[in-house]
């Protein structure tokens, strides 16, 4: 005979902030006469909920009872996976597989088992676990556990800007049309090109999360960050990270940029400004940096100054980015390829040309994204497999300092600026203090790398210096962000 026993609630704190997860515990004993029946646990959904996860646990398989998984809401059937999960999710935005994503109507659900086999003597305890998230805890990513790829500091190697048929991007269907090119062509092609991560950043939509929330299990080597490219009349940027759509309808329902970088940075998320050197106008709306209202810049994380091939000349922008330095901000400069086209399978693609070369202590969203926000960054404009480009000062006391780091030198005394590169043929090293390029000699090292130093006399003042490493013929190839010397915490 079956027992059901009462629903146990119980509120569980989802992280150390004020808001909290709401969990409820099912529980309940089949016996055989629940052999090849379907059983409803019906539980409350409370309006502003964002995201139910579901959990099954049971320990008769070793007596070879089995039990499927499904979900209804106030409507009806909402998805169903049978024996293949013991753990599910639907939300706003995405759902696991076999379930539908979309609004969840406050109401009544039900959990619904289906129980194929359970042997005639058996008795066979289960728990159901029921989480419901609000929008404010699925908007901070509080619902998400954190996924580690690989663990320990690294290179990291990445995309930080391409688009698939949930927004622009197109590529030739099997006859040669030109067609909405599904997205798992992209990450394909970013697995190819030997890439760690890509942020997938379509125009004003977040239609993409689910499809990669799907996708994350089988890359897993290929570090899938949600993003968005908030395309709006006076200016493109992406953000990266992002569990929802965010406003864009700038100079409409959003005054100008503030409001949503003070969301976005509120959120944990990241934003970039795209391509601002860019020319605005009928060939390319919007896509310079034009803003109608002053914009506080201090709160922008990162500038995108080599956008698909353009990493020199005035469409680049290095310019930009150099002026914002010179100005007291800290941004990172970063790149990608802007790809709306992964290419041919067996041919070149563009996605990942440039690279975004980021230092991290491990393969996670919230690493790469933090580790961007420090700014140990570096742009591989051709994306070339084992090239590296560092810096660092290091103080007449010994005190090593790197990118993205601050050094405190007071006036009159000497630091020395080392760069070294990995690539495949010899490049020239030119180091950058305030905008001034400052050409060096370079010298070859036993492990094959290219080395190069500049001693620098401090005046106490706030400087920034960095390093590039350009081709003979002098195109940029590698571009380093910056150490930072005498800036204010």
């Amino acid at each position: 005979m079956r027992a059901l026993l009462p629903v146990v609630l119980a509120a569980l704190a989802a992280s150390p902030c004020a808001h909290a997860a709401q969990t409820l515990q099912l529980q309940g004993t089949l016996s055989g006469k629940d052999h090849q029946r379907y059983l409803e646990l019906p539980f409350t959904v409370p309006d502003g909920t964002a995201r139910v996860d579901v959990t099954l646990r049971h320990d008769g398989a070793g007596e070879r009872t089995v039990i499927d998984l499904g979900l209804l809401d106030t409507h009806g059937f909402r998805g169903w996976s049978g024996g293949s999960r013991r753990a599910v999710t639907v939300s706003r935005y995405d759902a696991s597989g076999g379930y539908l994503p979309g609004a969840l109507p406050a109401g009544q659900w039900k959990v619904l088992l289906g129980i194929p086999n359970i042997r005639a003597g058996a008795r066979t305890p289960y728990t159901v676990g029921v989480t419901l998230w609000d929008e404010d805890e699925v908007q901070a990513g509080r619902d998400r556990a954190p996924q580690v790829l690989r663990e320990g500091p690294a290179w990291y190697r990445g995309d930080l800007h391409m688009h698939s048929t949930h927004s622009d991007g197109s590529c030739s269907s099997q006859q040669g049309n030109k067609v909405p090119c599904p997205l798992f062509l992209s990450l394909q092609a970013a697995a190819r090109q030997g890439l760690d991560f890509v942020a997938v950043t379509e125009h004003n939509t977040a239609s993409h999360l689910e499809e990669l929330a799907r996708h994350q299990p089988w890359f897993d080597r290929l570090l899938l960050i949600p993003g968005m490219e908030v395309t709006t009349f006076q200016g493109h940027a992406n953000v990266f990270g992002i569990n929802g759509p965010l406003p864009f309808r700038l100079g409409d329902t959003l005054p100008d940029w503030n409001p949503l970088l003070r969301q976005v940075n509120d959120s944990g998320a990241l934003l970039s400004i795209n391509h601002p050197a860019l020319a605005s106008g009928e060939a390319c709306m919007g896509c310079g940096w034009t803003p109608a209202r002053p914009v506080d810049m201090d709160a922008v994380a990162a500038v995108e100054v080599v956008n698909a091939s353009q990493a020199d000349g005035p469409r680049a922008g290095v310019g930009f980015w150099e002026q914002q330095l010179q100005q007291g901000r800290r941004m990172t400069a970063i790149g990608g390829s802007d790809s709306h086209d992964p290419g041919a399978a067996d041919g070149p693609s563009p996605i990942g040309r440039p690279a975004t070369l980021v230092h991290a202590p491990a393969l996670s969203r919230d690493a790469i994204l933090a580790a961007l926000r420090q700014g140990r960054v570096v742009v591989d404009v051709r994306n070339v497999a084992g090239s590296r480009l560092d810096l660092w000062l290091r103080d007449a006391g010994g005190q090593r300092t790197g990118m993205g780091q601050q050094l405190d030198l007071p006036a009159g005394q000497w630091a020395t600026a080392h760069a070294e590169l990995d690539y495949p043929r010899p490049l020239r090293i030119e180091f950058v203090i305030d905008g001034r390029r400052h050409p060096a000699t370079v010298e070859t090292g036993e492990d094959g790398s290219q080395r190069a130093s500049l001693r620098w006399r401090s005046d106490g003042k706030r400087h920034w210096l960095r390093v590039d490493a350009r081709d003979g013929d002098g195109s940029l190839l590698m571009l380093g962000n910056p150490v930072y010397v005498n800036w204010p915490r």
